[in-house]
């Protein structure tokens, strides 16, 4: 394209924002056919001539193994370096070594000073790590109402995650005053944002009936939904519902095929059940 033409001028003429544009176009398939190994190269190119950005992003292609063997160690130095330069992706994605122990030391405290950092910094996904931190007390000691808290900034900042995890804690009165009417319209906001786990909590309340009228044709759009969105969860429940031809006409073939996805997924039970239909 005209654009990668320029850009590749302009990093032969020593322009490193040059590079690191025509290394964005070659990552993502723009303009050009989709190269990661020349990424790499123009993303190198770039952090070493001092553009940050450039640096996480080499710092993702090491941490995803794309145009160069995965490497967890060399991508923390990246993340550090633009973490230090105030690039807050770069202290995101620090937060989550940390967080994982991927190429350091399992260290909570740290994920979750990373996390608050740019939490503060308006980062909504850093907002969502860290309420998890406080329910799974990792770092820090367990805090419902903070999470509710953190996952409510997370939701209204539009993270389908934290509208989901806010829903549960409704469900369950966890944090926060216990209300289905509340809880359904988070599991809702989050299915909207395509968080499949919204999706089948919402389907779950719906097939079950509680605080709403017991409907399962609509747990089955909602279980599709997030089986279609590569959640396991959804894909045995379609299965199940399909099985007892409950919200949908009873079809064994179609149950089979949706317990084999679960099961493909790697869900015990949907290997389970996809077994004991395959004898009926």
């Amino acid at each position: 394209s005209k654009a990668a033409q320029l850009y590749k001028k302009a990093c032969n003429m020593g322009d490193v924002n040059g590079c690191y544009n025509l290394g964005v176009m070659y990552d993502q398939g723009i303009g050009v056919r989709q190269n990661y190994f020349k990424a790499v190269k123009l993303f190198k190119k770039s952090c070493d001539g001092g553009i940050i950005q450039g640096c996480y992003n080499l710092g993702v292609m090491y941490d995803q193994g794309k145009g160069v063997r995965q490497n967890y160690s060399k991508a923390v130095k990246l993340y550090k370096k633009a973490c230090n330069n105030k690039f807050t992706k770069g202290c995101f994605n620090l937060g989550n070594m940390y967080l994982l122990g991927n190429g350091v030391k399992k260290d909570y405290r740290k994920a979750l000073k990373l996390f608050k950092k740019t939490c503060n910094k308006g980062f909504i996904v850093g907002c969502y790590n860290l309420g998890y931190m406080y329910i799974d007390s990792k770092g820090v000691e367990q805090n419902f109402f903070k999470a509710s808290k953190l996952y409510k900034k997370a939701c209204d900042g539009g993270n389908g995650k934290g509208c989901s995890g806010l829903g549960s804690m409704y469900a369950s009165g966890k944090g926060v005053k216990r209300d289905f009417i509340k809880a359904i319209e988070l599991f809702e906001k989050a299915c909207d944002l395509g968080n499949a786990k919204g999706c089948i909590k919402l389907g779950y309340i719906y097939e079950q009936g509680k605080g709403v009228r017991q409907n399962y044709s609509k747990a089955v759009r909602l279980y599709k939904k997030g089986c279609d969105g590569g959640n396991a969860l959804g894909c045995f429940n379609l299965g199940y519902l399909l099985e007892q031809g409950k919200g949908i006409k009873q079809d064994y073939s179609k149950a089979l095929e949706f317990y084999g996805k679960a099961c493909d997924m790697q869900l015990e039970f949907g290997c389970e059940n996809y077994a004991k239909l395959k004898k009926k």
